[in-house]
This record gives structure tokens, sequence and C-alpha cells, in this order.
């Protein structure tokens, strides 16, 4: 099943896609850093990790069986949603969205000289 989760990714501004923990994951990250990483689960099933408030974390892994704490990531900051008919699509679109802003939003900022 497809949520053209990859093109949500692809399509933010500035980001680039790699794999550096090989083909089987796909990296998103924007100013060098992840926002998305996606693979397959050992049955097969695609999942998505994306960064998280803590607090909305703890509600979503709460509320939907099918979003746990963030495989192989830090559990508080991080959630991973498995790709199936139980996500709708307007909530993959935001949990994108917001990782995306969580981790853009990281830049250094330039001193002001005024």
């Amino acid at each position: 099943m497809s949520h053209g989760y990859r093109e949500l990714c692809a399509d933010k501004p500035d980001s680039e896609l790699s794999y550096p923990f090989g083909n089987e994951t796909a990296v998103y990250k924007v100013n060098g850093k992840m926002f998305a990483a996606i693979g397959t689960d050992e049955a097969g099933v695609d999942r998505i990790t994306l960064k998280c408030e803590p607090e909305r974390a703890e509600v979503l892994v709460g509320e939907h069986a099918h979003i746990v704490p963030g495989y192989h990531m830090n559990k508080r900051h991080w959630v991973t949603v498995y790709l199936n008919d139980t996500i709708p699509r307007p909530l993959l679109e935001d949990l994108i969205d917001d990782s995306y802003l969580l981790v853009r939003g990281k830049r250094k900022k330039v001193a002001s000289t005024a």
C-alpha cells in the first residue's frame, strides 16, 4: 500500500535523500539532520520513523496500535508509524510536516550585526 509518504518527504524544501544504513532504509534530511527514515519490518510492512514532540508522541502511541516509540531512536522524541490501512492520510501528512519542521527549526542562528 502506498500513502505517497516518500513523495511527502521528498517534496519538502531542501529535503535530501540518502541511504546511510544501506539500501533498505531511505533517510530524508533537512539541513543535514534526519527528519524521516523509511524501511520495512521483518514481516514486509513499511514503516516510517519521524521526530515528534514528546507529549504528542506519548498520546499517539497510546491511541494508535500502529504507532510505536521510535525504532532504533530516542523513544521520547521519535515515533515509528507502521504504514497500513489504519493510519489516516491526514494524520500521516501532519506527522511528516511536524517532523520536518522540528528538525528544520534546529538550524544554527546567525548572529546579528545590527
